[in-house]
This record gives structure tokens, C-alpha cells and sequence, in this order.
């Protein structure tokens, strides 16, 4: 029984992971009948809700899936690659598998 955790342990680790899911969001279909996939009815508005915590707290109506997946995925900002990150044009580089030139044999 030595390794059980304190009940102090526990709620500090509950609170932990509380505070990591605060913030998320999630749409919810705002049709008639029992809540089913999101994609049995891709148009019907939705409610975006945000979990406080505590509960779900409704944020606002979007009219249809491609809508609610707007707002949950946002598209990330395009990040500029430094250009020696770039790769030389096809051909211009041998690859492995790539016999050596006659010439270039020579010159090494």
C-alpha cells in the first residue's frame, strides 16, 4: 500500500489536466434526434462550444461543417524557410545510385 498516491497528488494532477483542456473547443450539431457523427449531416448548423473547466460554455453558430471546421482548424501561418533549406533543381545533383562520369572519375 506504499504506493498509493496522496489524495493531495491526485487533485494536484487532476488540476493539471484540467487546466491543459481549458480553452478547446468542439461543434456540436443543431439538428433534431440523438447527436451522431459529424458527418451524417454535414448541413446543419452548428453550435461551437468551449470547455470552460467546468462545462461547455456555447461561443456562437456556425452554419454548416466546412464552417465549424474553419473555426476549430485554423490554417497555420506559413512559416518561411531559409533557402539553404531549398533543394538544388532535379539533375543537378547525383544521387547515390548514380554512376560517376568517365571525367569526373579522372579528376578525383
Amino acid at each position: 500500500m506504499d504506493d498509493e498516491e496522496s489524495l493531495e497528488e491526485w487533485a494536484r494532477r487532476r488540476e493539471e489536466r484540467r487546466a491543459a483542456s481549458t480553452g478547446k473547443l468542439r461543434a456540436v450539431p443543431l439538428g433534431s434526434g440523438k447527436h451522431r457523427g459529424a458527418h451524417v449531416d454535414p448541413g446543419a448548423p452548428r453550435a461551437i462550444e468551449r470547455w470552460t473547466g467546468e462545462q461547455w460554455e456555447a461561443v456562437g453558430v456556425v452554419d454548416d461543417l466546412a464552417a465549424a471546421k474553419a473555426v476549430l482548424y485554423p490554417p497555420r501561418p506559413a512559416k518561411e524557410r531559409p533557402a539553404e533549406w531549398d533543394r538544388p533543381p532535379r539533375g543537378e545533383t547525383r544521387g547515390r545510385h548514380r554512376k560517376q562520369d568517365p571525367a569526373e572519375e579522372r579528376d578525383q
